[in-house]
């Protein structure tokens, strides 16, 4: 039965007075049926068809087993998505580009690069919301590439006689209008990623994108997005943080937080998902955080922050107890009324991700849903703690 309580589709989930909002940061481990259907789709051993009947039943189960946690949003954790950073182009319009990123492990992801021009988005994350809100009456968020990342898909010197600037007018165009799409179809709030932030800071030949100088066109390239949306739904808009995950393994981990906390403010977004439990010294995190807070709040807006408290690529669990001892002190640095909770970083932001540390897909999916259940039950305990401490 519909819950009455339940947003309009479209409408910007509140944040709650009477406790710390908690959210997912977006996606999640795909089953191992669905990763093998999407390489028996792509080597012709499955029909299209096969593959969308995946599809359906891994994001039914999803919806179904984030419900099932209690999470006051949820979404579809990206099912349907080969990766964050390409699902707006199909495999004929991008070709193999340079380094990405070197991973701690080793491996390493490459840049998704344009093939053709012009840039124009063929697919839309606005499509998966629609189906999700088929499929469930609760607050549904969604989560969208990041423009920086779509922005290394095209050299500085163009592509032909597509300029620079032109591709970089077309991705603006694309990525606002998706995020508006994503509202128009039932979303509540929407997540841009900025795992790249980070990486921006490091200087490595082996991503020759990477450098402090990166890192100001990336912000400066997001807020052209969020000026292009109505004030309500920049409102709902969430910007992501974390050094990477992905095969249970970091990019960008070694990188000083210090470095980037500053700049990441001077994004204009409603919100920000900041990582803080796999980092060294989570407390530093929200001391960091609390600081650039401060500083926003004399000048008349501070921005509400939702604080790592669950490490996706470790298969350890976190307790509801350790999660509000975090949320407790981490209020000493961030105002109650602008903390809120989320987990590091996406569990699987590629759809074909082994995770070795966890085993296998199926495991790390296990392991997903049981650290979100902890997350939201430590929410509501620090919740309570915090409500007693201010009585």
């Amino acid at each position: 039965m519909p819950d009455s309580r339940a947003p309009q589709p479209g409408a910007a989930a509140p944040w709650p007075s009477d406790r710390l909002p908690t959210e997912p940061v977006g996606s999640l481990p795909r089953p191992a049926r669905l990763q093998r259907a999407v390489l028996d789709a792509e080597t012709g051993l499955a029909s299209q068809a096969q593959l969308r009947a995946e599809q359906d039943l891994a994001v039914r189960d999803t919806l179904d087993r984030l419900a099932a946690t209690g999470s006051p949003i949820i979404s579809d954790g990206e099912q349907r998505r080969h990766s964050f950073a390409s699902y707006p182009l199909g495999t004929d319009e991008v070709e193999e580009g340079p380094v990405f990123a070197v991973f701690a492990d080793g491996h390493h992801r490459v840049i998704p690069s344009l093939a053709s021009a012009p840039f124009a988005f063929r697919a839309w994350a606005a499509d998966d919301v629609s189906a999700a809100r088929e499929l469930t009456d609760l607050p549904l968020k969604q989560a969208v590439i990041s423009p920086s990342m779509l922005s290394l898909m095209v050299p500085d010197a163009g592509l032909g006689d597509y300029s620079r600037d032109d591709f970089l007018n077309d991705v603006v165009d694309g990525c606002a209008d998706d995020i508006a799409r994503c509202f128009a179809a039932g979303a509540s709030r929407v997540t841009i990623d900025f795992t790249e932030g980070r990486l921006a800071l490091r200087r490595d030949l082996r991503a020759p994108w990477a450098g402090p100088e990166a890192l100001g066109g990336f912000i400066e390239l997001i807020n052209r997005v969020l000026d292009r949306l109505e004030p309500r739904q920049r409102a709902a808009v969430g910007v992501h943080t974390c050094p990477g995950n992905d095969n249970d393994s970091a990019h960008s981990a070694d990188i000083d937080y210090a470095e980037l906390i500053p700049e990441l403010f001077q994004i204009e977004a409603g919100y920000f998902l900041v990582q803080a439990a796999g980092e060294k010294d989570p407390d530093r995190v929200a001391r960091l955080v609390g600081g650039q807070l401060r500083g926003r709040a004399s000048r008349g807006r501070a921005p509400r922050v939702l604080i790592g408290v669950t490490n996706p690529t470790h298969p350890r669990l976190e307790t509801a107890e350790q999660i509000r001892d975090q949320l407790v002190r981490a209020a000493r640095f961030v105002p109650p009324e602008l903390l809120g909770s989320t987990d590091d970083c996406g569990f699987s932001p590629y759809l074909i991700d082994e995770k070795p540390r966890h085993g296998s897909p199926d495991f790390a999916r296990d392991v997903a849903f049981a650290k979100i259940a902890a997350r939201v039950r430590g929410t509501e305990l620090a919740s309570e703690a915090l409500a007693g401490a201010a009585s």
